[in-house]
């Protein structure tokens, strides 16, 4: 999604330095292993690769660090939220109700451990055909502003099933810079807003 594959260079603190693209600095297990090895790991193994990624990446300054966690209440989340200082967490989810159950139940775990939660987004909320303009919830209608009513939570964006941020992702060109002006990239750049807005200032 972010046009980045290889493997990370090393400091001279030996640390692994983190691919940049869009002036933004990113890592993965995805460049740590060959691109067709799957990743089967469970429960210590887990837990080291997250320290790894955490601990021994010469990150730099960074406004913000981002942590892109699958669905579910399992090894991941428990080991982050246990071993760093987490500003906030945010849920996303399709309308879906099988999706929300999952949606809910990270909420309320990351609440047990203390992190706050800053709201959810409401991904693949509608389609829209590009020729009549007729719009289709295929996964459901407002699903997860139900969610957010039952959890007292915000609903800090839509962000559309759309074909051009498909593209985008397939072709490693985030769509808030192929195609800024776009109704869509405004959706991704509302959500970023509101997640900044409710953070808590950083420490100087």
């Amino acid at each position: 999604m972010m046009n980045l594959k290889g493997n990370p260079e090393l400091s001279q603190r030996s640390l692994m330095r983190p691919l940049l693209n869009y002036g933004i600095a990113c890592m993965s297990m995805g460049f740590l292993v060959e691109e067709s090895t799957p990743v089967v790991w469970r429960g210590l193994m887990v837990m080291s690769a997250i320290e790894k990624l955490l601990r021994q990446v010469d990150w730099g300054q960074l406004d913000y660090l981002v942590i892109d966690m699958p669905p579910g209440t399992g090894d991941v989340q428990l080991s982050i939220s246990q071993n760093i200082p987490i500003s906030g967490a945010i849920i996303v989810s399709t309308p879906q109700d099988i999706a929300l159950i999952d949606a809910h139940k990270g909420a309320e775990m990351f609440r047990k451990v203390h992190v706050p939660v800053l709201g959810l987004v409401q991904n693949m909320s509608v389609f829209q055909c590009p020729k009549c303009k007729h719009k289709t919830h295929i996964f459901g209608d407002d699903g997860a502003r139900k969610l957010a009513q039952t959890l007292d939570l915000d609903v800090l964006g839509d962000i559309p099933l759309h074909l051009n941020i498909r593209e985008a992702s397939d072709t490693g060109q985030p769509i808030v810079f192929s195609q800024p002006e776009s109704d869509v990239a405004k959706a991704y750049l509302k959500i970023a807003a509101e997640v900044v807005r409710r953070l808590p200032l950083p420490l100087e």
